[in-house]
């Protein structure tokens, strides 16, 4: 997509950097509404675990699946004066629920302090990656999705609390930074509610003609809460580690695995590149969390050339596991203890098993319409050895075990 229908886009969509209209001409109040979606349809060459995107329950295997994809969004802005405006945005799709309920995505209030400062504070989108504002409006991006080694390592969608954005020139180049803070939850199908709490983070970016360069670093508590599976596994081990047999230490690894107001860091650079008929991308991510949530690291490169209304593009990505994928636990000290010993290591490893994989994607996108996009786009992923990468296994699937996965998608997208 050129730069130029960016913007179309997202000035479209009343973006939250830039809110124009006939408010800020005259002074008076404006009310602008504008809305997006996207219809998708997924497939894969093997049903022994589903493709999703990161946080839904389920997906897409050797049946088309339409529900990864697929969403349907409307912002409203309404601008009251110069200084003032508010900002809502309702979004339904397949969330973490495996539910469609229309959600409230933003709903943050503006505050302009000056020609480079503005203040919001509500609920807007979290900021962890260089597309954050706009990964759900598939009309803006060239893929039908942002790579998933990268993008799937946080599933907080948007944050509760306040931002500071400055934005200046020098010389011949936009200089734009974000402060912000405050906390994000998400719910699961299972009842499990990771929970982000005490965020601070800022944002850099700088537009230098063609080139858009980014970095961001964020850190909060990360807990999870109401998780049977963990809550079980947990006090299994607080369990055993209190009996009068030299097993200790069980309690320590609870202790540690435990995610409850654990420290969580993530830290992001990324580049852009929309030069002539040629677009790229590229970003460089590192999470960390001192609780069994894995330390990761991924990265993804695109490239693409435009010819005409038709812009094919390749993709690299990978997001490597840098924390242990597995644990080995102490033989039990008595014949009576086996079976729970057994159970426990089982699940230790299991809550630790490598979420790594690697993935080659090749996709093109054609401009149908000034408002349509229609794309297509395939995907080889290749998960860690013996793992499922981030597929989700659900019950009565054997899992990928390290083979490989072949990823089919079309999607259409459109902006309003």
């Amino acid at each position: 997509m050129s730069h130029q229908r960016r913007t179309i886009a997202l000035a479209a969509l009343a973006a939250l950097f830039s809110t124009p209209g006939l408010a800020q001409d005259t002074g008076g109040p404006a009310l602008s509404l504008s809305g997006f979606g996207t219809v998708g349809a997924v497939k894969t060459n093997n049903s022994d675990a589903d493709y999703v995107i990161p946080g839904q329950p389920d997906g897409a295997g050797k049946s088309v699946d339409f529900g990864v994809d697929s969403k349907i969004g409307v912002q409203a802005t309404a601008t009251f004066n110069l200084m003032f405006s508010a900002t809502a945005q309702v979004l339904s799709k397949h969330n973490s629920e495996g539910k469609w309920t229309p959600g409230l995505e933003w709903a943050f209030g503006k505050a302009k302090l000056g020609d480079k400062f503005s203040l919001r504070v509500g609920r807007m989108g979290a900021p962890f990656f260089m597309v954050s504002d706009f990964r759900d409006v598939g009309y803006t991006n060239t893929w039908i999705r942002p790579p998933l080694d990268v993008y799937g390592q946080i599933t907080f969608s948007h944050f509760d609390g306040a931002d500071l954005l400055y934005s200046s020139s020098i010389g011949d180049t936009n200089v734009t930074a974000q402060f912000f803070a405050g906390s994000s939850k998400v719910k699961y199908a299972n009842g499990a509610r990771p929970e982000l709490k005490r965020i601070v983070g800022v944002n850099a970016s700088a537009e230098i003609g063609p080139v858009t360069l980014r970095a961001g670093h964020a850190q909060g508590k990360f807990s999870v809460t109401r998780s049977q599976r963990l809550d079980q596994l947990f006090n299994g081990l607080r369990t055993v580690a209190a009996l009068p047999v030299g097993l200790g230490s069980l309690g320590s690894l609870a202790d540690d695995l435990e995610a409850d107001s654990k420290d969580a860091t993530f830290t992001g650079i990324g580049a852009s590149l929309d030069w002539n008929n040629i677009v790229g991308s590229a970003e460089y991510t590192r999470r960390r969390t001192d609780s069994f949530l894995a330390d990761t690291t991924g990265w993804y490169l695109t490239g693409g050339y435009r010819f005409g209304t038709w812009t094919p593009y390749v993709t690299l990505s990978k997001l490597k596991q840098d924390s242990d994928s597995s644990k080995t636990l102490p033989a039990a000290p008595i014949p009576q203890l086996a079976g729970t010993m057994a159970a426990l290591s089982k699940g230790v490893n299991d809550t630790l098993a490598s979420v790594g994989q690697k993935t080659v994607a090749a996709g093109v996108r054609w401009d149908a319409m000034k408002n349509i996009a229609v794309k297509a786009q395939f995907d080889h992923i290749k998960p860690d050895a013996r793992s499922s990468g981030q597929f989700v296994v659900r019950e009565g699937q054997s899992g990928l075990n390290g083979k490989s996965v072949n990823v089919y998608s079309v999607a259409v997208d459109f902006v309003w």
